[in-house]
């Protein structure tokens, strides 16, 4: 059986039920493939490229795949907090996703990068497109230079909030006003986080951009 393994933070990760209706696209992704494959998920909250590797679970990641199997990798939105300890510069983030990319042809897997999801960040009517900095655009720089396969997730899904109206776009995000929600009280207003709705949208981009490749996995792709 075919592992689709994912590295990522915490926009792919699986959610404690405390913090529903946040949802990861990673959660949703089997959706859209047939039960021959696993997915084994171990993007976290909070993750960026370097704290992925600091707490271990990169290692989990690389002991979690074996030959032919996909590594799907998905970071920025930490990356972009230069601020915090597990901000990265452009360069140390490109540094770190060679890494990632070590690995997988060590273990013989097919590394995929995914370009992060947009933030839910608007300038005027439009997302904006520094909405995850320069992250985006040093992934496909860095997949570029060593010719390594990458989807362009972020503008994808720029593409799709950018074509619905910008009500419809924070129906997929975790927005809620007060006393809806146990976990949400007080309400909130999030616009990086999704969810399920549109952890499900997000995860048919994906699938749609997995199917679109020239991988072996591609013919297996479900639409719907």
């Amino acid at each position: 059986m075919p592992k689709i393994v994912i590295a990522g933070d915490s926009t792919a990760a699986n959610k404690f039920e405390i913090a529903r209706p946040e949802t990861g696209w990673g959660e949703k992704l089997s959706w859209f493939l047939p039960d021959t494959y696993q997915v084994i998920n171990f993007a976290k909250n909070g993750a960026s490229t370097k704290s992925f590797i600091k707490e271990g679970l990169l290692a989990q990641a690389e002991a979690a795949l074996s030959k032919g199997d996909y590594f799907l990798i998905q970071f920025g939105h930490n990356d972009q907090k230069i601020t915090d300890e597990r901000g990265t510069t452009l360069e140390e983030y490109q540094h770190n996703l060679a890494k990632y990319i070590q690995i997988a042809k060590e273990k013989a897997a097919i590394p995929i990068l995914f370009t992060s999801i947009t933030r839910l960040y608007y300038d005027e009517d439009q997302l904006d497109l520094e909405a995850v900095g320069g992250y985006p655009a040093a992934m496909r720089a860095f997949a570029e230079q060593y010719d390594i396969l990458c989807l362009d997730i972020f503008t994808a899904t720029q593409n799709y909030f950018n074509g619905i109206t910008q009500a419809e776009a924070q129906s997929h995000f975790l927005h809620l006003p007060v006393g809806v929600h146990p976990n949400y009280p007080n309400g909130i207003e999030d616009n990086t986080h999704l969810n399920a709705h549109g952890a499900t949208v997000v995860a048919q981009l994906i699938a749609q951009a997995l199917k679109q490749t020239d991988l072996p996995c591609a013919k297996d792709i479900l639409t719907k």
